[in-house]
């Protein structure tokens, strides 16, 4: 075998490792193993395949292309059992890495062109080769920040499959036009003053692809800062809602005040005769009005209080028994949108089931409860008509043909601190079970 080839190809193929780990940044949250047997199993899986790939290549004159492209195919399926992320995602983050790390590639046959013009076919020297490797640590150094503390924002946001999708495609077109512009001699650079333009046109299509990452970062982040104000509004609206409901309360309970003093010479006057049957009657009829006047009381926060208020009503519109038990950390640990994002999407899912049905079959149970001290367990259990669609993913939505983007919120949520939502369902009953950690 010769040495000195297989010297120069090695790194080529080492260049995953750098590779690997850039697909990992953004996705740093949503690994399905712990960071160390992550590892572990990249590790065992390219080394051994790049020592094996390497040795065919000097041995057999085979171009490294022919190897690594057929890799890169199978060893993104390894990524995608390695993370818990949508299809789309997955495949977005995988096609930018290889699109970002074709550009340590053009460069170092820019390098090797200037290091060795008598050079004929392009094949990379092993200093170009180590250079080649350099470059992608360095890209991977770089991008090492921002990945983790600004794309993490969007890959852990779920609805946004066709913008995936998209990116996917763009950052094939930059992947396809380093493949198809690989030059074939170095002659070909040193013609006119193709040694400089070719490096400056690499440098600005980097350049542009960068731009594009962070415009569409961008663009994720205003559609996520305008989903929050929504958030917030239709909050906003909620809480008003129940201000209006307790005014009303107030007027009631004003009034019942007033006639108070009406019953009390009615208690007196029956009291008298000894009518305790026509007491215990009017006692009764008072404490309904009471407790029907009271709005609902479900927890110490106003924001989730409102919500549950809101959908509460919303079940007794549909006429859609309910039985719910609701308890909270007091204080609120959890962000408060986060939580009414939350319960929010639990609740309209649940109702919307419900009314798939016919009214007398309508139920909906919630609990929610503090167990072990630090841990918030939230169960819902509604009926519904048995009708689902799931894909490789998990549920699918029934009302469009996309994601079922509220049990996709609820489990980034629930992720978000820790914890996990799990969805089931038998002929008749929807089921949504979700844990997560509290501070207290």
């Amino acid at each position: 075998m010769n040495m000195d080839k297989f010297l120069s190809v090695l790194p080529q193929f080492l260049i995953l490792l750098p590779g690997a780990a850039s697909c990992y940044l953004p996705a740093k949250n949503r690994m399905k193993y712990s960071l160390a047997k992550t590892a572990a199993l990249c590790m065992a899986a390219i080394l051994p395949c790049s020592v094996a790939a390497a040795s065919l290549c000097a041995l057999f004159s085979i171009d490294v292309n022919t190897i690594l492209l057929p890799f890169l195919v199978l060893f993104f399926f390894l990524y995608r059992r390695t993370v818990d992320l949508e299809l789309s995602c997955s495949l977005a983050v995988y096609v930018g890495v290889c699109a970002i790390e074709t550009f340590p590639v053009q460069f170092s046959y820019a390098f090797d062109a200037w290091l060795h013009p008598s050079s004929g076919a392009a094949e990379l020297s092993p200093e170009a080769a180590l250079f080649r490797f350099g470059i992608a640590a360095l890209l991977f150094a770089s991008f090492a920040y921002p990945a983790t503390h600004h794309f993490q924002r969007a890959v852990n946001s779920p609805g946004f499959s066709k913008i995936w999708y998209f990116t996917v495609a763009l950052s094939s077109i930059f992947l396809i036009l380093n493949v198809l512009s690989v030059p074939h001699s170095y002659r070909t650079l040193h013609a006119g003053r193709m040694l400089w333009i070719f490096p400056l046109f690499e440098a600005g299509m980097f350049a542009m692809l960068v731009a594009v990452y962070v415009l569409f970062y961008r663009g994720i982040v205003i559609i996520l800062e305008h989903a929050e104000l929504q958030e917030r509004a239709r909050l906003l609206e909620m809480q008003s809602s129940q201000y209006r409901a307790l005014q009303e309360h107030m007027r009631q309970t004003a009034r019942l005040r007033h006639d108070f003093r009406h019953s009390v010479r009615l208690l007196s006057s029956l009291a008298e005769k000894g009518d305790i049957g026509s007491i215990r009657a009017h006692l009764a009829e008072y404490e309904t009005s009471l407790m029907e006047s009271a709005p609902a009381d479900y927890c110490a926060n106003a924001v989730l209080n409102a919500l549950f208020g809101y959908y509460r009503q919303m079940a007794a519109l549909a006429e859609i028994r309910t039985d719910w038990h609701i308890e909270l950390p007091e204080p609120l640990s959890i962000s408060e949108l986060d939580m009414a994002a939350l319960f929010g999407n639990l609740m309209e899912n649940a109702v919307a089931g419900c009314r798939t049905v016919r009214p007398e079959a309508r139920y909906f149970c919630l609990t929610t409860e503090v167990r072990h001290g630090n841990m918030l367990y939230i169960v819902s259990t509604n009926s519904f008509d048995g009708k689902v669609r799931k894909g490789r993913d998990g549920y699918r939505s029934t009302k469009h043909g996309g994601d079922g983007l509220g049990l996709s919120a609820i489990a980034a949520t629930a992720e978000k601190y820790g914890g996990s939502a799990k969805a089931s369902n038998s002929d008749t009953e929807f089921f949504v079970d979700v844990a997560m950690k509290i501070d207290r």
